[in-house]
């Protein structure tokens, strides 16, 4: 793991693209950052859909100033501590989910499986674009085809 640079307690964008701190975890920052975009989403107010896809669509743009600008104070593409990603790509697994506890942590698993396994094209993405758009680009992919597999489960299971 890359260490945690110091303008992350000091600069409040790279904190916000750290997670608030939680991409400072000295182990699975992308797992303590997903950890913490489960407790914002319960905190959430209730959204229509439109406005949940606005939302997310705010989220990402943020997203990429705030990865692309931290990346490139620290000198480091898509350093392992930034995790706003993370928020992003599991808020999007939750789009439309079920409510309650169990489907929350359907959508952490799902999204952290496809987030570390990286499945192409998520690999490729990963790889090959750079900038902020890089950073979250593959998170959102991850996002999306936990999703799926969300809504698959939830239409097979309720």
């Amino acid at each position: 793991m890359a260490y945690t640079p110091k303008s992350v307690w000091r600069n409040p964008v790279h904190f916000a693209a750290f997670g608030f701190g939680s991409g400072a975890a000295p182990v699975a920052p992308g797992t303590f950052g997903t950890a913490l975009a489960v407790l914002i989403y319960l905190v959430l107010p209730g959204m229509t859909w439109p406005m949940y896809v606005l939302f997310l669509l705010t989220t990402f743009a943020v997203g990429v100033w705030l990865c692309g600008k931290t990346a490139n104070d620290i000198g480091m593409h898509d350093h392992g501590g930034i995790v706003w990603d993370e928020f992003v790509g599991y808020w999007i697994t939750m789009f439309l989910a079920p409510p309650g506890w169990l489907w929350m942590l359907i959508g952490f698993v799902l999204f952290r499986i496809f987030d570390i396994v990286k499945p192409w094209p998520i690999r490729w993405l990963d790889k090959n674009v750079s900038g902020g758009f890089g950073v979250m680009i593959d998170d959102v992919l991850a996002g999306l085809m936990a999703f799926a597999c969300l809504q698959l489960a939830a239409i097979f299971i309720l």
